[in-house]
């Protein structure tokens, strides 16, 4: 192993492959949203995968905090659709469809939390490159739309941690600036 990574927990090399820990993805939208546990527990349970209160709190302490858990990919991945369900309303069958529940993706990535959010937020080109601004994180247009594209398409971009990381930063100072400053 020339990265030295075999003495590590094989799921602490995943997370590092895999994309930012689900723990902190969920405690900054939780701060962005202003969320109790027990709203997150009812939008997770609500998107189909069971949890508890107290499952939940423990997701949020801090890594060296006593009682720590690590949230998986399939409880984040729930709590993500059940935002974008809170925030622009459940999604209605076409007339001749039957309505049918999108089943939830167990392997999450950077780029699907993105997806996600952007649906969630109805975040178009602009708003997003006013969130990397807000973050103080310099981007370009080409390479916010490389983030959106299909993994085989010639131009996709892997979202890395940084970009994920500074676009929760601009998210949430987004959301919880005062009303009144909303157009400066």
């Amino acid at each position: 192993d020339p990265h030295g990574l075999r003495r590590y927990r094989p799921q602490i090399i995943d997370r590092w492959i895999n994309g930012m820990n689900c723990n902190d993805v969920l405690r900054s939208i939780r701060y962005t949203l202003s969320l109790s546990e027990q709203k997150i527990c009812d939008i997770i349970n609500a998107a189909g995968v069971g949890t508890t209160p107290a499952q939940v709190a423990s997701w949020l302490l801090a890594e060296d905090e006593a009682g720590y858990a690590e949230c998986d990919d399939a409880a984040l991945s729930a709590f993500l659709d059940g935002v974008i369900v809170l925030r622009r309303g459940a999604r209605e069958a076409k007339p001749g469809q039957a309505a049918s529940s999108a089943p939830v993706s167990t392997r999450l990535n950077n780029n699907l939390v993105l997806k996600k959010l952007r649906i969630a937020f109805e975040l178009k080109e602009e708003d997003l490159l006013e969130i990397f601004a807000l973050a103080q994180f310099r981007i370009s247009r080409p390479e916010v739309t490389a983030l959106f594209r299909a993994p085989g398409h010639q131009n996709y971009r892997v979202c890395g941690d940084q970009i994920l990381r500074n676009f929760l930063k601009g998210l949430a100072a987004r959301v919880r600036r005062p009303k009144d400053s909303k157009g400066a």
